[in-house]
């Protein structure tokens, strides 16, 4: 049994141990005992489980405590020209939308635009 007032982690091997014993047990009172032999409590196998179905076996490393690491300036100056990128990708669509709309108009009002400029 652990001290008390020490929090304890459990690498991602023993998660899935521990939820694949839970998985096992089907008679009454097995799970509670299993609990209370590995010393954790039901909501951390629910959310162990949950973790498990959501995102697989590696859902149940754990993420390092703490913030997340700072952008250096190269990654802070690629998502600055992606963003330039998607903006300009932006533009351009709506250029091409506004060079093809008089050939729409005249296509729909039924003039010759080609006629009009030989003039």
């Amino acid at each position: 049994m652990p001290k008390p007032g020490k929090r304890r982690s459990f690498p991602a091997s023993e998660k899935l141990r521990i939820v694949r014993e839970a998985a096992a047990c089907t008679q009454r009172g097995e799970l509670e005992a299993l609990l209370r032999r590995e010393g954790i409590y039901s909501s951390h196998l629910a959310a162990w489980r949950k973790q498990l179905a959501l995102h697989g076996s590696e859902a149940l490393a754990g993420r390092k405590p703490g913030r997340k690491p700072k952008l250096d300036a190269k990654d802070r100056r690629i998502a600055e020209l992606e963003k330039r990128a998607a903006r300009l990708e932006e533009k351009l669509e709506l250029a091409e939308k506004l060079i093809e709309l008089p050939k729409k108009v005249s296509a729909i009002l039924g003039i010759n635009l080609a006629s009009d400029e030989e003039r």
